[in-house]
């Protein structure tokens, strides 16, 4: 928890906002006075969780729910403002719906798209690499195997024909 009210103020940015979008075009609010409304916001945020608080204490439970929240309101003497809450509650709760279902439907849409054209098989290496060939690993197995030092010079045709022991592979 903070340890002091100056921890836990508003965003001056958001309060700055607030208040534009609650006043009239063409008022102008000083800064001290921001200021002190960003204070008297946290405060009473402070002040109606701490009631909400005291309900959900009284029912055993560890969460605040939106009915500890209104009941705080109707104590803090506030009850004009509980019908307006319930109903930017549930206008809350209809648009995370919305965000909910119209996301299940992308994800919807995403697949039902995936199974009606066919994907392309995923590269089974990184790109600029190419899966080693069964002739690459016998050139690469007599290279290795060769002690005369002529390694390097073995021709594709040897590489393609040359049959190499099991042992002989085993031991490089």
């Amino acid at each position: 928890m903070a340890e002091n009210l100056d921890d836990i103020n508003f965003p001056a940015s958001s309060v700055a906002r607030i208040i534009k979008e609650a006043l009239p075009e063409g008022v102008n609010v000083s800064k001290e006075a921001k200021a002190a409304i960003g204070r008297a916001a946290s405060i009473f945020v402070l002040y109606a969780t701490s009631c909400a608080n005291n309900y959900t204490s009284k029912a055993k439970r560890k969460t605040i729910i939106p009915s500890d929240i209104f009941s705080a309101a109707e104590d803090m003497e506030f009850q004009e403002f509980v019908p307006e809450m319930k109903e930017s509650l549930e206008a809350f709760k209809k648009s995370q719906k919305e965000k909910k279902d119209a996301a299940a439907d992308r994800k919807r849409k995403q697949q039902q798209q995936q199974l009606e054209s066919p994907a392309e098989p995923p590269p089974t290496t990184s790109p600029g690499f190419s899966v080693p060939s069964e002739q690459d690993v016998v050139a690469v197995a007599t290279v290795a195997h060769d002690n005369s030092g002529e390694g390097s010079k073995v021709q594709e045709e040897e590489m393609e024909t040359e049959e190499i022991p099991n042992e002989t592979i085993a031991s490089s």
